[in-house]
């Protein structure tokens, strides 16, 4: 069952579920959807728990972001209002600090789950964690007004939140090692061009753009949706033999379906 609504308000998240589609609203506006590790558990709790007819998930931010990524307040001795800072965590081993952030991760890493295909629906600042939770995402359609960062170089630190793996599929070792090094802003444009973003559009019409997005979407089969993503997301590291398996194997129970069998 998904975590209720007072839960998920507490950890700054908003979440719908309308038929097939849910809806995950990073929900602290005045922070610009500033995050915790409140909301990466909150997050991992939606995904450890995501009702089995959702067949699409759409992943977005209220006001004037999509997420400004930590909240500073993490690396203060008070911590962020209700959590504890950072301090309180590196108090604990090595070891627990790394279970710790494998929490985190959690929040993030379920977007890939071959059942759904998860869409970033992305507008203003995504720096950092919201970076790489736009990153999680199977697809990412953006404002024209967006701009990312992954600013955790700048501060000392190293992007932890599973984002540079799915950075590099998008852009390539040397462009993600160029954007990560530096922490410098990539625009709409820019994004479009080196390949990071399916689509940019006018702010005004991004929700009727992945609305759109969501229903072609759902127009084809589950499974052959779900096949498809699985197939895709190992072509990268299976061999083409392994792959002219992988593909026979997936389809066959398909065909049997289709025919009847």
């Amino acid at each position: 069952m998904l975590p209720d609504a007072d839960t998920l308000a507490r950890a700054g998240l908003a979440v719908t579920v309308a038929g097939e589609v849910l809806t995950v609203t990073l929900d602290r506006p005045a922070k610009r959807n500033a995050m915790t590790p409140g909301m990466w558990h909150a997050l991992a709790d939606v995904g450890a728990a995501l009702p089995a007819e959702v067949r699409v998930v759409v992943v977005k931010g209220a006001g004037e972001a999509f997420s400004a990524g930590l909240d500073r307040a993490m690396l203060t001795p008070e911590g962020p209002e209700g959590e504890s800072g950072f301090g309180e965590l590196l108090a604990h081993t090595d070891e627990e600090v790394r279970a710790e952030i494998s929490r985190y991760q959690d929040g993030f890493v379920w977007l890939a789950d071959p059942r759904i295909v998860s869409i970033a629906q992305v507008h203003g600042y995504a720096i950092g964690g919201g970076f790489q939770l736009a990153l999680a995402c199977d697809l990412r359609v953006v404002a024209d007004d967006v701009r990312f960062a992954m600013r955790e170089p700048a501060l000392g630190m190293v992007p932890d939140l599973a984002g540079t793996k799915p950075l590099v599929s998008a852009v390539g070792y040397a462009r993600a090692l160029e954007i990560c090094a530096t922490s410098r802003f990539v625009a709409a444009t820019e994004a479009q061009a080196i390949g990071l973003v399916n689509q940019v559009v006018p702010k005004d019409e991004l929700d009727t753009t992945v609305a759109g997005l969501v229903t072609a979407l759902l127009a084809n089969p589950h499974d052959a949706v779900a096949g498809t993503k699985a197939l895709l997301q190992g072509a990268g590291v299976r061999s083409l033999t392994e792959q002219r398996e992988a593909e026979r194997t997936a389809q066959v129970p398909l065909l049997r379906r289709l025919a009847g069998g």
